[in-house]
């Protein structure tokens, strides 16, 4: 199915909801559980404040104690619903439906997941979006899309009018017989994309996804780049994110302008038993009406907070303690996705 009258919004469009999955000791998350649920309630929370959440639970077991963490803090449980549902992990921006929207309504897009590249068991993962769309989670009339082709969708960036931005080495590791051209071929009839653009540098280290788009730099309105920084020259990723920084300072909009361009600033390094942990500020989200931003307890995070917030004018700015989540290499971005206006069922 050719879908050229179907795009890929941007994160900044309306949303239905935005869906996560709550960490269980069947996870990689056993060993430092009672850290992470605690970022999922203040997630959760913020989350329910600006909007509605779909909460993934494994069963009716975790349902009530993620209910019972949530309610004693205050979370509004009418703007959350819990869905049943199987899952190895709980990064949903890499294996949630990635969304389409058109005249003619929605795609769900279902990429193959392989745990990025055969790192990890995925097979439950690879079902989710299946297992969702079984269980009425989406509009009458949505279109699942089961796809054979390896994508996460912290892989890719749109800006809503058809240009997609990723970095090369993530594309190329999962399809090293594919060229950029092929890949930009696969883009647009998957994703409706007009142009890709193409980041060859940038990269963090604890990062397993090999350098996603997410974890470097973002879309945001009015033409904007948000990207992340480096400036102690004595740090390893100074260099690299020099590079990229001005990689992207070359890139040109639809109609040959210069993108406006924002940096954040670069946390000090976060070690666990002797292992570099990817905080990055580029990996954050936007709601509806809020901008939920990574908070790393540095001195940098004010700062990255305020600076998001300059890009995207007219949200609510909330920090989400995010250090236990880098702790399995990912961050507020990894572990949530959006669901844009109108794929949502009513119920």
């Amino acid at each position: 199915m050719n879908t050229p009258a179907f795009r890929l919004p941007a994160e900044w469009e309306p949303q239905s909801a935005v869906l996560v999955a709550w960490p269980h000791a069947g996870t990689d998350w056993a060993e430092r559980l009672d850290a992470v649920e605690s970022t999922y309630v203040a997630l959760v929370g913020a989350l329910a404040r600006h909007g509605r959440v779909l909460v993934c639970v494994a069963d009716a077991g975790l349902r009530e104690q993620a209910r019972t963490k949530l309610v004693a803090a205050g979370v509004d449980l009418g703007r959350v619903r819990f869905i049943e549902i199987a899952y190895d992990d709980t990064w949903l921006r890499d294996t949630g439906p990635i969304s389409l929207v058109g005249p003619g309504g929605c795609v769900l897009n279902d990429f193959r997941f392989t745990g990025w590249g055969g790192k990890f068991e995925a097979s439950r993962d690879d079902a989710l979006v299946e297992g969702l769309v079984e269980r009425g989670l989406f509009v009458a009339g949505a279109r699942h899309r089961r796809i054979d082709f390896a994508l996460e969708g912290g892989a890719i960036e749109s800006d809503g009018t058809g240009t997609i931005l990723s970095t090369w080495k993530c594309l190329h590791l999962r399809h090293p017989a594919r060229t950029r051209a092929d890949i930009d071929a696969v883009f647009a009839d998957t994703l409706g994309a007009t142009r890709v653009l193409w980041l060859d540098s940038g990269h963090l280290e604890g990062d397993d996804t090999d350098a996603h788009i997410d974890t470097l730099a973002r879309f945001a309105p009015s033409d904007t780049i948000v990207h992340q920084a480096c400036d102690d020259v004595a740090d390893s990723h100074h260099a690299e994110l020099a590079r990229m920084a001005h990689e992207i300072a070359a890139l040109r909009t639809a109609d040959g302008r210069a993108y406006r361009t924002i940096a954040l600033p670069w946390p000090r390094p976060i070690v666990d038993d002797g292992r570099r942990l990817a905080a990055s500020y580029a990996n954050y989200l936007i709601t509806d009406r809020a901008v939920l931003v990574p908070a790393y307890g540095d001195a940098a995070d004010a700062e990255a907070a305020r600076l998001i917030g300059l890009a995207h004018p007219g949200r609510v700015v909330e920090p989400i303690p995010c250090r236990p989540l880098i702790w399995q290499n990912g961050s507020l971005h990894c572990v949530t996705m959006q669901l844009p206006a109108g794929v949502l069922a009513a119920n």
